[in-house]
């Protein structure tokens, strides 16, 4: 296969290849496997799950389908066929290490498919696809190199990557998987040799549990407390917020009104609306009548009510006269009652009086280790060398719309191509394409990384990993993608698997 040599006299540097991207880069004698840390240590990783996760997961929310090559990519250039530089070979998928393969042919979306999660050196967030493939320590992610490389910015790794299978919106159902370590292959790590487009992520085992939970708290804690925090206003009744403010002390909420009254104004006032305004029984009997404000309201009300509760009124009348204002007879034998008087008020209509509480919250993490990925959604198998016209099942989550309008993907669900790939290899000079594999799939950016599955089985959702999407094409020029594109799996890409699936990586929570 391709090997792109370096000319004698440091022409390296003419690559744009900053020391800093080859800091931590390890690579084999043969320069074939490249090796970069995401999240060398549990603090990284664990300040990289609460970058995802903060806010009810809005990051992950917010991320859009990473697609530098979709609208570069117009026409591709066949060539001829594939050589290939060991036997074939396959690794089985987890859980069919014995079995034999199935020859089911339908459509049910593998488990172990899901988004890459990263941080562009732009600054923006973005996501790929990926899928869980079989490893040593069943912890290993397959998806595209240019999701973990960042071959804008000197082909340093991205930040903050993670794998989230199954994701939903916002929904993270096996967990939330940060990456460690990428292997690829030091063609693409060092020269962006679209040909060796493909990259395995060893990861963290999951975390799951409750994320961003808001718990409930007093004021004095809430002003306390230096993390992520949040208040939420409340509406509540008139009476309640009364009630709040006679407690303040022992109360958990913070009391307040919004609005303002409205303006005491004349009966002629255009709009003005009458209120009644219950007085004593003095101020009543004082007020004159006919229309204005303090002028009686009608005739005195009188209530019914029992003797319990008539001495009840009385009680509260000694606390706050103003509030219970009505005449009280008590009467043993039953009949007792509260008189109540009212004059009439004249208001300018005014915005309406509204009362809210102010709850406090702390947000908080009860998470959990849930495992390793492998053991949550199984992992497909890996395959090489496999002869050219192989029938495969692509799966990923495009998003966006084709140049022509039609057809827009929304990214929220995963999509998926059937189809048998090219015979011949086919040539992209931008990207230094001399030998991809080509499948006819009109799909968007977002699909990039999506796994390549021959000898898909519909009933076990399993088969083998062989190619990953790398790019979208529109191959005849008519403004509409229709072809996908793969880095031919040979006997080196197997060297960078094999060097990936036998690494460890370990857990965040003990």
């Amino acid at each position: 296969m391709k090997r792109i040599l370096i000319p004698a006299g440091g022409v390296v540097l003419a690559t744009g290849l900053l020391a800093a991207g080859l800091a931590g880069t390890a690579q084999a004698a043969d320069q074939t496997v490249a090796s970069d840390a995401l999240a060398a240590n549990a603090q990284k990783a664990a300040e990289t799950l609460e970058f995802w996760t903060k806010s009810n997961n809005a990051a992950l929310k917010g991320a859009v389908a990473f697609s530098p090559d979709s609208l570069e990519v117009k026409k591709i250039q066949s060539s001829g066929g594939y050589s290939a530089d060991t036997k074939p070979g396959s690794t089985a998928p987890i859980g069919e290490e014995k079995k034999s393969s199935s020859k089911t042919q339908n459509v049910n979306f593998p488990k172990s498919i899901g988004k890459v999660f990263f941080e562009g050196r732009d600054g923006k967030l973005y996501w790929c696809s990926g899928t869980s493939i079989q490893s040593k320590y069943r912890n290993l992610v397959a998806t595209a190199g240019h999701c973990v490389y960042d071959i804008k910015a000197n082909q340093e790794t991205v930040s903050r990557w993670v794998f989230v299978p199954g994701y939903y919106q916002g929904k993270a159902p096996w967990g939330v998987y940060v990456g460690k370590q990428a292997f690829t292959h030091y063609d693409f790590d060092v020269y962006e040799d679209f040909d060796r487009d493909y990259a395995f992520v060893t990861v963290y085992d999951g975390i799951g549990g409750t994320l961003n939970k808001p718990k409930q708290v007093t004021k004095a804690e809430f002003d306390a407390y230096k993390g992520e925090k949040e208040a939420k206003d409340v509406e509540v009744s008139r009476e309640e917020f009364r009630k709040g403010k006679l407690d303040p002390k022992t109360s958990d909420y913070y009391w307040r009104q919004k609005g303002t009254d409205a303006e005491l104004t004349g009966p002629d006032y255009p709009g003005a609306e009458v209120a009644k305004v219950e007085v004593s029984e003095a101020r009543y009997k004082a007020a004159p009548v006919g229309k204005g404000n303090n002028r009686k309201f009608g005739e005195p009300i009188v209530e019914n009510v029992t003797y319990n509760e008539a001495f009840a009124y009385l009680q509260n009348q000694k606390k706050d006269p103003g509030k219970f204002p009505g005449t009280v007879k008590l009467d043993r034998r039953g009949n007792s009652t509260i008189t109540h008087y009212y004059v009439q008020a004249w208001y300018k209509p005014g915005a309406e009086k509204k009362y809210f509480r102010t709850d406090f919250f702390i947000i908080v993490h009860e998470v959990k280790s849930v495992g390793k990925l492998g053991d949550n959604v199984g992992g497909q198998g890996f395959a090489w060398n496999q002869a050219p016209g192989q029938t495969v099942r692509t799966f990923g989550y495009p998003q966006g719309a084709h140049p022509d309008g039609n057809k827009a993907y929304t990214g929220v669900t995963p999509k998926w191509c059937y189809g048998k790939t090219s015979k011949n290899s086919y040539k992209i000079a931008q990207y230094r394409v001399e030998e991809q594999v080509a499948l006819k799939c009109a799909v968007t950016g977002g699909y990039a990384g999506g796994p390549w599955l021959a000898k898909y089985s519909n009933a076990k959702r399993l088969g083998y990993v062989n190619g990953v999407t790398s790019l979208i094409v529109d191959s005849d020029d008519n403004k509409r993608y229709d072809t996908i594109t793969s880095a031919y799996f040979d006997g080196e890409a197997n060297t960078v698997y094999k060097a990936a699936a036998a690494a460890w990586s370990g857990k965040l929570i003990p």
